[in-house]
């Protein structure tokens, strides 16, 4: 696999050093390779600088239920799996910082939100990766889903993150696509499944009032995408 250090859509540049960061996550506090989880079930929302998430708890046949975005500081990077779906692929926040968000986009909603705190904002940016769980699955296949490229490594394989800019209403403004795997070159030396962090250019979108994130991908069957729906992401920046 080719895997690219530096991705910015729209643009040469990765991050600039006049961006502010709206959120970074160390404001959090967590247990040594732990991830945040509600004390009660239902919705809740929690807060990071000046961007607040939403994450729907709940437990179901004694088995914890999730949805939207949480925090996590788990470094597990090998271990293919449920059991590494907290976990960011690069075992650590941007610049080995402990803290970074991780978002389910579960099959009922298929995205997941973050709400600007102070109004409009002029948002740059942000540092995107894979989980643990979606890497491995992608590169490997499990029992859900299949290996990319498929057998021979000619399948045009794909797992995108789309990013819609929200207005005051919660409507999309705009969106920038991003490809957390790429298999659809004719060139195999171009196939990459993301395992580092990675500038997203959102300047596109212009001032919006929050972010919505959705994945799709390319191996989807019946019951709807079979890749784990999962990513990582660390200080998004404006």
């Amino acid at each position: 696999l080719t895997l690219v250090p530096c991705i910015a859509l729209l643009t040469a540049a990765c991050g600039d050093d006049d961006n502010q960061v709206a959120a970074g996550f160390e404001d959090q506090t967590l247990a040594a390779n732990s991830h945040y989880t509600p004390d009660a079930t239902g919705m809740e929302t929690w807060t990071s600088g000046k961007v607040s998430f939403v994450m729907y708890y709940d437990q179901m046949g004694g088995m914890d239920v999730w949805e939207g975005i949480t925090y996590s500081n788990e470094t597990d990077t090998t271990t293919p799996g449920f059991a590494s779906q907290f976990a960011a692929i690069t075992g650590s926040g941007k610049g080995n910082a402990g803290i970074y968000a991780v978002a389910y986009t579960a099959a009922w909603t298929q995205a997941a939100e973050a709400t600007f705190t102070d109004g409009a904002m002029a948002v740059k940016g942000f540092w995107v990766t894979n989980s643990t769980y979606a890497y491995h699955s992608m590169k490997d296949g499990d029992d859900y889903a299949k290996k990319f490229g498929g057998e021979d490594g000619t399948d045009p394989d794909w797992f995108m993150l789309t990013v819609h800019g929200l207005d005051a209403q919660g409507t999309s403004t705009g969106t920038v696509e991003f490809y957390l795997a790429d298999f659809r070159s004719d060139n195999a030396g171009d196939d990459k499944i993301v395992d580092r962090w990675t500038w997203v250019d959102l300047s596109s979108l212009g001032e919006v009032h929050g972010l919505r994130f959705a994945l799709s991908s390319s191996d989807t069957g019946e019951w709807g995408m079979n890749t784990p729906a999962y990513f990582a992401f660390d200080m998004i920046e404006y």
